[in-house]
């Protein structure tokens, strides 16, 4: 599927970076430019994708953050990368 062709030509662009050096990425302005193309590469096929499967964006994200909310309680989540079956709530 396109998406996923282009999703994996953006996280190519930092896949062998430090968290440092891809947050610094925007600065070269050469490398901008390619990050700015691969992401609207992306959001179109999404927006193509969403709009055949007649899928609310902000709806469906809306849905998915109210999930995750219950899923990951802050006082139990925050500064952690556990998944919600291993927080002990």
């Amino acid at each position: 599927m396109a998406l996923a062709g282009e999703s994996g030509e953006l996280l190519e662009i930092f896949q062998w970076l430090t968290p440092e050096q891809s947050a610094q990425m925007m600065q070269d302005d050469g490398r901008a430019v390619q990050v700015r193309e691969e992401f609207a590469d992306v959001l179109a096929y999404l927006l193509r994708l969403a709009d055949v499967l007649d899928v609310d964006l902000k709806q469906a994200l809306t849905e998915k953050i109210e999930k995750n909310r219950g899923k990951y309680p802050v006082h139990l989540a925050r500064g952690r990368a556990d998944k919600y079956t291993r927080l002990g709530g």
